[in-house]
Formats: structure tokens, C-alpha cells, sequence
């Protein structure tokens, strides 16, 4: 990326229920789309420059985010994301 994402005012796109995030970030790099195995679904695309913000596996229980949703810049944008993480931590004990 020529300038990285930075600052506290990125919006970024939930393409699982097209709602829109204010997130903070601070990174210079993005993942190449064209370089995703198939087993990696997009879940999350920045609004500024359509680069991927989020992943998951399709087969195994993992998500990411590439910014930082305990810096609530939304402020509650992203809780969501940590009461999957504790569902899913939650299931796991289960099992």
C-alpha cells in the first residue's frame, strides 16, 4: 500500500449483513485477493480503497480483522466480533 491505512476513521464494510464499521487501523500492507485459497471467504472490505479488511475459514472455526476492534473507534462497531470469539471459545468447551 502506498500510504497504509491510518487513523481512527476507516470505514469498513460487514459483507455478511452490509453494515458499515468506523474502525481504527495502522498498518501499511493488504492482502492480495487473487492469492486467497478457497477455503478463505472475504468478510470484511474497506470502503476507501476496497482492500480486504476480514477472512474466515470456511472449514475450521477462524476469523480475522485487520484493524483494531478493541479500539472501539465506532464506538461499539465492533463488539460483535469479541462475542463471536467468546461463542466460539464457548462451543469449543463444549465439544
Amino acid at each position: 500500500m502506498k500510504f497504509g491505512h491510518r487513523g481512527a476513521n476507516q470505514p469498513v464494510q460487514n459483507l455478511a449483513n452490509r453494515s458499515v464499521e468506523i474502525t481504527s487501523q495502522n498498518h501499511g500492507f493488504a492482502v492480495d485477493e487473487q492469492t486467497l485459497p478457497a477455503t478463505l471467504e472475504v468478510t470484511h472490505r474497506n470502503l476507501n480503497d476496497q482492500t480486504i479488511e476480514g477472512l474466515r475459514h470456511r472449514e475450521y472455526t477462524a476469523f480475522s480483522v485487520q484493524y483494531h476492534p478493541e479500539a472501539s473507534a465506532g464506538p461499539h462497531d465492533s463488539h460483535y466480533l469479541f462475542r463471536q470469539y467468546y461463542e466460539t471459545l464457548q462451543q469449543a468447551v463444549r465439544h
